[in-house]
């Protein structure tokens, strides 16, 4: 191609990139349009589905367009994720995700239908919470020393309850399993209900979980937390320490939900929605309400989310690597 071809294509360009501006510069000054719909990948309850019916309450008002709830569950979460991830690019289908996204990756490798970190583009971290380990109240074991010492003389011999393979619940134990050099045996429920309910029954002896799930039965005396997950201790639980704080150096898990939509989803119509979500994240009364059952408000920008995604991605496909793992 000669020069002057090239200059006449590259103007041509130019001009219908021009002509196009002024439709992604509106993209965002009409958007939402029409009803947007938010998918969970979970069955109703739980603090996933909280969030989107918060924001859906919340977004429908601020935005005077209908915000809807799409309960999506099944698949280990891969079937709302991918419904999100195979939607069309244009900030109308948004997906609530937890902790257990990061995990995913590890988890089914090449059988992955899409790709966590190109497929979805990061909106908001909202918040955060922490899991917790807990006994029942008149468990032999008072302290995390003590659990520690009997898995290391006992292998195996304790079970652990999870909401299955791949949950913040089990990985906060797999974590806690390879940084003291003990085994468990696994027992997965299919939610945390059934789960805190075997605790309770004695089916199993421990289990990680989060804290909104298991405060209840803290309160009430049936149950009793040895340590928390995070950096410090929850604000709801001040006397319970962390497992830092319990004798396992180098601990740490951190419970977060966030919200994506799909990759490509343009940059002005993420920040709408970020900025949508921020203004409810901010409300009294929905940082009281969400406080109160042990989450805090973190309302980040897209970027911030998106790093931490990355991270969480790698943290998480090392813990299932090392502990081996598998989705059958």
């Amino acid at each position: 191609m000669n020069i002057k071809k090239l200059i006449s294509l590259l103007g041509g360009l130019s001009l219908a990139l021009a002509s196009a501006s002024p439709f992604l510069a509106n993209a965002a000054e009409t958007y939402p349009s029409k009803p947007v719909r938010i998918v969970v990948p979970y069955t109703p309850g739980g603090f996933n589905d909280t969030l989107a019916r918060t924001a859906s309450e919340y977004l429908t008002k601020a935005w005077k367009q209908s915000v809807v709830v799409e309960n999506k569950p099944g698949g280990n979460t891969l079937i709302g994720n991918t419904i999100v991830a195979q939607s069309a690019p244009d900030g109308y289908t948004l997906l609530i995700t937890p902790l257990p996204f990061s995990a995913l990756p590890g988890l089914y490798r090449e059988k992955m239908p899409y790709d966590a970190l190109k497929d979805f583009e990061p909106v908001i971290w909202a918040g955060s919470t922490q899991n917790i380990l807990a006994v029942r109240a008149d468990s032999p074991f008072k302290n995390v020393k003590a659990l520690i010492a009997y898995a290391k003389a006992n292998p195996g011999k304790l079970n652990y309850g999870s909401t299955g393979s791949g949950s913040s619940n089990h990985l906060s134990m797999e974590l806690f399993l390879e940084l003291t050099g003990t085994k468990m045996t696994h027992i997965p429920y299919k939610g945390s209900a059934p789960a805190v309910s075997a605790l309770l029954a004695g089916d199993i002896d421990v289990l990680f979980d989060n804290l909104p799930n298991v405060y209840p039965n803290l309160m009430a005396g049936k149950l009793a937390g040895l340590a928390a997950t995070g950096a410090k201790r929850p604000a709801l639980l001040p006397d319970v320490p962390t497992v830092v704080e319990a004798g396992v150096p180098g601990y740490e898990v951190t419970v977060w939900f966030g919200m994506q939509a799909p990759a490509g989803t343009p940059a002005d119509v993420v920040k709408k929605v970020n900025a949508g979500m921020t203004g409810m994240l901010r409300d009294k009364d929905v940082i009281d309400r969400f406080g109160k059952q042990g989450v805090e408000i973190v309302a980040s920008s897209p970027a911030e989310f998106k790093k931490l995604v990355g991270s969480e991605v790698q943290k998480w496909t090392g813990v299932i690597d090392r502990a081996g793992i598998k989705i059958e």
